[in-house]
């Protein structure tokens, strides 16, 4: 009987506890638990997306070896300028992520808002300009498939390029560098595509206020995985577009 007595006022203050802390779920007793265990799940999530993402670099890189001329002379056709601005453009978007961050740490609803924003938009003009490329390889023939024209590829001069004529057979090997182009950027931009879809939930949420009491976890771990696909970028634009980048 005076165990029972004695249990009873602290399980009152745990629901109390709870209760004063809505976004605590049952199976955690304490907030930090709960962060830290969400932390550590974003972490391992990211030891997947590198381990993916990183069988796509590798693969490349063992291609570009083997075909060298032809991974070259279909790099040269990648645009530097409009690579080299999304790249400017998503590092200001993650500059933007890492102030909603810092928003939601000071408790600042406006400003957390008004960054999340940013990112967004910043977000969106990297899908918009990485549109306008896809739509000139369409339009080039450099799409991988039944359409893949390799002429400019074997008669570079016909067609106004200061490139080094490739044999048939190499010429066709230019088909795998674009293949890997869409696949690693396509996978890139899905993942820009999901960010931005997250970040949208994560503004309304912000707009109720649900970050304005110091409960920041779910702001912080999207910082992580935006900070991660900017990463990712970072690698991929000097290898698309500027290795070897010179006439040969």
């Amino acid at each position: 009987m005076d165990n029972a007595i004695a249990v009873a006022p602290d399980t009152h203050a745990e629901d109390h506890h709870h209760a004063a802390l809505p976004q605590l779920r049952h199976h955690f007793e304490t907030e930090e638990q709960q962060r830290e265990a969400g932390t550590f799940g974003m972490w391992l999530f990211l030891l997947t997306e590198i381990m993916f993402f990183g069988g796509m670099f590798f693969a490349y890189l063992l291609y570009r070896n083997w075909y060298y001329d032809a991974f070259v002379v279909a790099s040269n056709q990648l645009s530097i300028p409009l690579g080299g601005t999304n790249t400017a453009v998503l590092i200001t978007s993650g500059f933007f992520m890492a102030l909603g961050v810092w928003a939601a740490e000071v408790r600042k609803k406006g400003l957390l808002v008004l960054f999340l924003v940013l990112t967004i938009a910043f977000g969106a003009v990297f899908l918009g300009i990485k549109y306008v490329e896809y739509h000139e390889k369409w339009e080039k023939h450099h799409v991988p498939g039944a359409s893949y024209d390799i002429k400019e590829f074997v008669n570079p001069h016909a067609y106004g390029l200061n490139e080094k004529p490739l044999p048939p057979d190499m010429a066709q090997k230019t088909q795998i560098f674009f293949s890997l182009y869409f696949a690693m950027t396509g996978m890139h931009a899905l993942h820009m595509i999901i960010g931005i879809g997250l970040l949208f939930w994560l503004l309304a949420r912000a707009q109720r206020g649900d970050f304005s009491s110091g409960y920041v976890a779910p702001i912080e771990n999207f910082g992580l995985y935006w900070h991660f696909v900017d990463i990712v970028w970072l690698f991929l634009f000097p290898l698309l577009y500027l290795i070897n980048r010179h006439p040969v």
